[in-house]
């Protein structure tokens, strides 16, 4: 058994540092203290992958380097050298991370529809990962229909989408998908509406659960169904404080089960890992996915590196425990501001140009998130684990190789010594540094 240990301990300037050749020692029944197990033969979810988004800001922040400098923070996420992302989100039209609100038609009979704008900063930046890493998948979600079909007639603040355009709607999305593929980019999964729930300063529009799922169910499915397009839907794409009860609200009827393919969801509202339980033992066979969290620096401190970085191992170990098939933060690079952003509504990234610069700053998040995406591969199995102790959060995963990774986190001020063990036979000796993580390559 050949095994491998990489560790990030930001006080002690360790980041992805290896250790190869772990020593390990024979299990045997006196050995009771500080264990945790791992049971490879207990299979889960299968996993999907992990990435980040594309929006308009990260493709101008890429855009102000220089041309070599580019490709290297493109392989900075994408190269097996690299965080190995598989997994990303598009935005359909803007966001609020864009330099200005848009939508790619203005017309009733979509006469002038054009991704025109999504070219040279969206576009023209996924071409440069899919050559680094062409199996990339996409996840796509609007947060804004164009304001003709809207009730306040603007793309921000909230509105509805008006029920004599849900069909129009449906159309915009098919050619969405269409205008993308001709790019060689196809969406394989779709959300909604990002956060139906939320009336915001910027792009947003809201659903109510019956209204979400007639949306999905009596148009975009059958729409969908009819131009052959194999694109899975997914609804709520907002907080876990929700997510169960809004599901059950919308996956109602043999229809909604035929055409919701899944769930997503994000962080912003605490942590909520029951729900996503709770959903994967109602719907076992339904998606659960992650698309969006940040470090927001209207409640956040960016400086505080730490802090943040277990934001994230916190949330993703919590998700994937909980029966979540992938993981994708928000933007995976920004400006020296967290920008830009046409509301002001800057973050922080794991990535980061440093201002008036031709380099970029790699936060310690991420090294963490590298810790998951680096290891766990596409169609890996969770597997069961039991602890000792709440004070190490854990996960398990079996890769299609076979290859066991263990992944632990300590966010607590002390170190903490433990026994993996194993299969009941192997077991490793070790301990895991406070406010450290580290995981384990069994092979």
């Amino acid at each position: 058994m050949n095994i491998t240990k990489i560790e990030t301990n930001y006080k002690r300037n360790l980041l992805f540092n290896k250790t190869k050749n772990i020593k390990t020692k024979k299990y045997t029944v006196k050995l009771e203290e500080k264990i945790i197990n791992i049971y490879p033969d207990i299979e889960y979810q299968t996993l999907i992958g992990f990435g980040g988004t594309f929006t308009e800001s990260t493709g101008i922040a890429i855009k102000s380097l220089s041309k070599e400098k580019q490709e290297e923070i493109i392989k900075e996420y994408f190269s097996e050298n690299g965080l190995g992302y598989n997994f990303c989100r598009l935005c359909i039209g803007s966001s609020d991370f864009a330099e200005s609100s848009y939508s790619y038609s203005k017309k009733e009979d979509l006469s002038d529809f054009s991704i025109k704008k999504d070219k040279k900063y969206i576009i023209d930046i996924v071409k440069q990962a899919q050559n680094i890493n062409p199996d990339i998948q996409f996840l796509s979600s609007p947060w804004s229909p164009p304001r003709f079909m809207k009730t306040n007639k603007r793309l921000i603040l909230g509105g509805k989408l008006q029920e004599k355009y849900k069909k129009l709607w449906a159309e915009y999305l098919v050619k969405y998908i269409r205008e993308y593929k001709k790019e060689g980019i196809e969406i394989k999964y779709m959300t909604i509406q990002n956060e139906p729930n939320a009336i915001q300063l910027w792009e947003s529009c809201t659903y109510t659960p019956e209204e979400e799922s007639d949306l999905a169910v009596n148009y975009i499915f059958p729409i969908f169904k009819e131009n052959r397009i194999r694109t899975k839907i997914l609804i709520w794409d907002h907080n876990k404080e929700k997510l169960y009860t809004r599901a059950i609200q919308e996956i109602n009827t043999e229809k909604a089960v035929e055409a919701i393919a899944g769930i997503a969801f994000h962080w912003y509202s605490g942590d909520h890992f029951e729900n996503i339980k709770l959903l994967k033992e109602k719907f076992p066979d339904k998606l659960l996915i992650h698309t969006e969290g940040c470090i927001e620096y209207s409640k956040f401190r960016n400086e505080n590196q730490i802090l943040n970085a277990e934001k994230y191992a916190h949330d993703i170990l919590g998700d994937l425990n909980s029966g979540a098939n992938g993981y994708i933060d928000w933007n995976m690079v920004l400006n020296h501001k967290g920008g830009p952003n046409h509301k002001k509504n800057y973050c922080d990234s794991p990535v980061m140009i440093n201002k008036g610069k031709d380099n970029y700053i790699k936060n310690l998040s991420y090294y963490y998130i590298g810790h998951f995406s680096k290891y766990i591969k596409p169609g890996a199995k969770k597997i069961a684990f039991s602890k000792y102790t709440d004070d190490i959060e854990v996960t398990a995963f079996k890769n299609q190789d076979n290859s066991v990774i263990v992944i632990l986190l300590n966010k607590t001020d002390f170190d903490k010594e433990y026994n993996i063990c194993i299969a009941e036979n192997i077991v490793i000796q070790d301990k895991i540094i406070k406010h450290s993580i580290l995981t384990y390559v069994i092979n």
